[in-house]
């Protein structure tokens, strides 16, 4: 069984949490039922960006990041303090612990950001959300990232980023073929609708 970590930060996009929470589900049940997704926060109630409450299944201190195959982050927004988790030591810690490993890291939109400060992306692709004038692409590069701005999705090695969070089904798709196969990610996706 192939175990999946969503790390959640506080005013995470719920959108974002919820495609990682469906594609593996849907594995779970229709797929080759040889996937677990464990969301995990630095706090045992977080508060998602749109203002409701989520309890994660698990607090990080309760898991062993050893018995995890891939590491999933949802991005979020500034005005709900995503970056304040989301910068911390410890998040960006389990950030590194799955990149020195040659784990799968997975990160919608503005969680590409905590990938690039961890330090892990530095002088490799990556892109983060684009729209504003870019200001996240800059901050991105501004952590040692060649940044890839006209890009959708950017895979380099084992870290996936995405540009937006119009993105996060085809990189919940693509952390699933990763773990599985593609033939298995494809029967997933056609009994979900999307082939």
């Amino acid at each position: 069984m192939k175990k999946v970590l969503l790390l959640l930060a506080n005013g995470f996009e719920s959108y974002e949490a919820s495609v990682f929470t469906d594609v593996f589900g849907w594995n779970l049940y229709e797929g080759d039922q040889n996937t677990e997704l464990v969301s995990v926060g630095l706090h045992p109630v977080l508060s998602c960006t749109w203002g409701y409450s989520c309890i994660p299944m698990r607090q990080i201190e309760e898991v062993d990041l050893n018995d995890f195959d891939a590491l999933a982050i949802p991005g979020g927004f500034e005005q709900a303090n995503f970056y304040e988790d989301a910068f911390s030591e410890d998040f960006l810690s389990i950030i590194q612990h799955f990149d020195q490993a040659n784990k799968p890291i997975a990160a919608i939109c503005v969680a590409g950001l905590a990938v690039a400060k961890s330090g892990v992306l530095t002088d490799r692709f990556g892109t983060t959300y684009r729209f504003k004038n870019n200001p996240r692409q800059d901050q991105m590069k501004e952590y040692g990232v060649l940044v890839q701005s006209n890009e959708r999705i950017v895979e380099d090695r084992n870290i996936i980023t995405s540009s937006s969070p119009e993105t996060a089904l085809d990189v919940a798709f693509r952390l699933l073929e990763l773990l599985t196969n593609e033939e298995n990610t494809a029967e997933v996706k056609r009994r979900m609708g999307f082939a």
